[in-house]
């Protein structure tokens, strides 16, 4: 089962795909795909670790800022796969951007990134929650770095969606699941 979680900032998207998790197994490794590079990041990285503490549920934090698809592969041999919670797919997206910045085939190393993302996410035999932002609804980022991310994260978003069994968007705390009442033509 893999459920892909999506909403704006602070739109309880994490506390929701949290409580999903946690109403269906009895354990879970949360996989933090965030860096602490400044002082309101560590801010928001120890709030979600708190959450978490505040429950009787046993969470297995795994910080994996980059290589996510190499994680999930690794869980898929051996004993039953483990109940992963992702957030976020976007922070992952933002730190594979970064780590590629100004090569020759930095376009092309994206793609191939999140494409064997997808398939890591598609082929993983347990449970699986990720979190991502939706960043498309807002204004069109200044600079070329930043239209490039909000770019890739629509494609990333759109091809995890397709993948995935459900679909959640969270907005003002409130969940509505999105792939069961998709439109098809």
């Amino acid at each position: 089962m893999s459920i892909l979680v999506t909403g704006g900032a602070r739109s309880g998207k994490s506390s929701f795909a949290e409580r999903w998790i946690m109403a269906h197994t009895d354990q879970a490794v949360y996989v933090a795909t965030a860096q602490a590079f400044d002082q309101e990041m560590k801010e928001r990285i120890a709030l979600h670790q708190e959450q978490r503490n505040q429950t009787d549920f046993t969470w297995r934090t795994v910080e994996e800022p980059l290589h996510l698809s190499e994680l999930l592969q690794s869980w898929h041999s051996g004993s039953e796969a483990p109940a992963v919670l992702v957030d976020c797919l976007t922070l992952w997206l933002s730190n594979v951007i970064l780590a590629v910045e100004g090569q020759q085939d930095m376009e092309l190393r994206i793609r191939e990134e999140v494409d064997t993302l997808v398939e890591q996410i598609k082929a993983y035999p347990g449970p699986l929650v990720l979190v991502t932002n939706e960043v498309g609804d807002g204004i069109v980022p200044e600079y070329a770095l930043g239209r490039l991310f909000r770019d890739y994260a629509g494609i990333l978003n759109q091809l995890v969606a397709r993948v995935c069994d459900q679909v959640f968007l969270v907005t003002v705390g409130i969940s509505v699941e999105l792939k069961s009442r998709e439109y098809r033509l």
